[in-house]
């Protein structure tokens, strides 16, 4: 079955990379592509890098252009999405890589976006650890089981997934402590968007890096908060994380350091068992061998979330060091690859482990 597709926000970096991804998806029909300002204009001009989809014009993002399609991506800016996803209720399929939907909390919404709050849709991060909602479920279920059959789906936060996922294993297990939590990430300008911001011009983060939403104020936070909670293995009222991403003058990447206490007791054996059993049958995360740790190039392109693990005794800590590319298993991998397990297609279908080097 060939499944027809329409993209929101086709022109930015976010809606790009979902269309670079889906035109290798042997089971998509890209069919409509819309945009705000630049609407009518060729899309190629906006994704020159995107050929094979050069016939293609970006149309006004309305709610009766996008209806009408099996599957509908918004890939807009934090706040917009949800004025649209009420008005494609009748669609199949709605995935929303923007922040509309990822929240569960009104309150932590109100505190860190502002706005109308709109329901919390099915997390797209398929390897997350959730506690399980029943005696029959496994004890060590993933948040895929939530998105098989699911029809709405919300992408994660780039800077949410990667600390979330180089966390959660340790707090379910019980050989970490979430009450010290510490990350900070080496961030590319890509995850801001395209618009034009002073602060994201070449001559501003190149040769330098600069930090940005210091002292607990980036909008992640709540959504590795909820991860943390959903895990089984954090009272909400026990987190305490300090969350700080530094820009770095490279375009794509996340390299994310994070500390945690260890729990007194608790074996090195133990510690290391808690990584390697929430990912050890995972394509796409891999925790690596004792002692290596990875770079962002080595995510490059691909849908690939790389964890080195080191436990420092002297300081009574684990840091995890995670590196993926924010916009494909950070934005648009995570997306796509959620949205076959949806639909019950292969999970890695035209999602790639291998990245792009040099």
């Amino acid at each position: 079955m060939t499944y027809t597709v329409a993209v929101s926000g086709a022109s930015g970096y976010a809606g790009g990379e979902i269309l670079r991804l889906l035109a290798a998806h042997p089971d998509i029909e890209i069919r409509t592509v819309t945009a705000h300002s630049n609407a009518g204009q060729p899309l190629i001009d906006h994704q020159p890098h995107l050929r094979s989809l050069a016939h293609l014009t970006l149309q006004d993002t309305t709610p009766e252009i996008l209806s009408g399609h099996d599957i509908v991506f918004l890939a807009l800016p934090h706040g917009q999405s949800g004025q649209y996803t009420d008005a494609l209720r009748d669609t199949p399929l709605v995935i929303d890589a923007g922040a509309d939907h990822r929240l569960t909390s009104s309150a932590a919404w109100d505190s860190f976006y502002g706005g109308d709050f709109h329901e919390p849709w099915a997390y797209g991060v398929p390897e997350l650890l959730v506690a399980p909602q029943s005696e029959r479920q496994n004890s060590a279920a993933k948040q895929r089981e939530h998105l098989r059959g699911a029809t709405r789906i919300a992408a994660p936060g780039c800077n949410a997934s990667t600390v979330s996922l180089s966390l959660v294993p340790g707090v379910a297990a019980g050989v970490i402590g979430p009450g010290d939590i510490v990350s900070v990430l080496a961030v590319g300008p890509s995850g801001a968007g395209k618009s034009l911001k002073q602060n994201l011009l070449a001559s501003e983060i190149l040769g330098t890096a600069n930090p940005y939403a210091v002292g607990g104020t980036h909008r992640h936070i709540p959504e590795i908060r909820q991860a943390l909670v959903a895990a089984g293995g954090a009272d909400p009222d026990s987190i305490r994380i300090s969350f700080t991403p530094v820009l770095v003058p490279m375009s794509r990447g996340i390299l994310a350091t994070s500390t945690a206490p260890i729990v007194p007791g608790v074996t090195d054996a133990e510690i290391r068992d808690a990584w390697e059993s929430a990912y050890g049958d995972e394509t796409f995360v891999r925790l690596l061998p004792e002692g290596r740790f990875p770079r962002t190039a080595d995510v490059l392109g691909a849908n690939t979330a790389l964890i080195g693990l080191a436990i420092d005794r002297a300081a009574n800590r684990v840091t995890v060091v995670t590196a993926i590319d924010n916009l494909v298993k950070g934005t648009a991998g995570a997306a796509i690859q959620s949205m076959n397990i949806a639909l019950g297609l292969p999970e890695d279908r035209a999602l790639s482990i291998n990245g792009v080097a040099p």
